[in-house]
């Protein structure tokens, strides 16, 4: 398969048992949306005890579904999506916030994420994966990125960015493992390429219901206008806080 293949995201995501978390950018085919869909996986108490929960001014979160039983906050609270004027940030982790301030400062993303390397959760050395959607004067375009390992030590950061222009419906989707396993292995390659649907409700049901049941935890799904910046979301969390 070539790098221009167009895949079905129900045919990856139904193929692997824990992609992890995993980010989705792309244009719907209509041409008139920004897309982008973020979930989150999980096989521990402590990783499966959260749910997302959207703020004001475009912020999700992640929250504990019951406090009682979190053991280790550090990795699984954070903000994964943020916006900053036409800007808006998605990311698996804390770095959301390392992004948001850089762009804040008139900085970018890559010097944001040069800040920044794999999580410390030794042995899975699990990467980060970002990415920023600019939607302004009615153009879009987007970058993505991952953070991982140079080895199975975690002795060294390797940075990817890809920069990718608006394509009707075209997506394309990173994720942070391969598949299950102990370590875990990190996400390999370039970012898949997917198709995108029109409507967010048929794409959210696509995605949601591919993930593997025992595992998944959290889905979000936004559609922004690229006309004006308007935006309409969809919000699934396995455990309703």
């Amino acid at each position: 398969m070539s790098a221009l293949d167009t895949m079905k995201i129900s045919d990856i995501l139904s193929s692997c048992t824990y992609p992890g978390r995993g980010i989705v950018v792309g244009t719907t085919p209509d041409g008139e949306h920004a897309v982008f869909a973020y979930f989150i996986m999980g096989r521990s108490e402590n990783s499966r005890n959260r749910v997302f929960v959207e703020k004001a001014g475009g912020k999700i979160i992640t929250a504990p579904y019951d406090e009682s039983k979190v053991k280790d906050p550090s990795l699984i609270i954070y903000s994964p999506v943020k916006v900053w004027g036409d800007t808006t940030i998605v990311t698996n982790g804390d770095q959301t916030d390392t992004v948001y301030d850089h762009i804040k400062n008139g900085k970018t993303f890559e010097e944001a994420l040069d800040t920044r390397c794999f999580e410390p959760d030794e042995p899975n050395f699990t990467p980060r994966i970002s990415a920023v959607l600019k939607v302004a004067d009615g153009k879009y375009t987007y970058k993505m990125s991952i953070l991982k390992s140079a080895d199975e030590k975690g002795s060294d950061c390797m940075r990817y960015t890809y920069s990718y222009p608006s394509l009707a419906g075209i997506g394309t989707f990173i994720h942070t493992y391969m598949k299950d396993g102990n370590p875990l292995p990190s996400f390999e390659g370039e970012p898949e390429r997917v198709a995108v649907d029109n409507d967010i409700d048929t794409y959210t049901n696509e995605i949601w219901n591919s993930l593997n049941a025992d595992n998944k935890i959290s889905l979000y799904v936004r559609y922004i206008r690229t006309a004006d910046g308007t935006y309409t979301s969809r919000l699934i969390n396995k455990y309703e806080k």
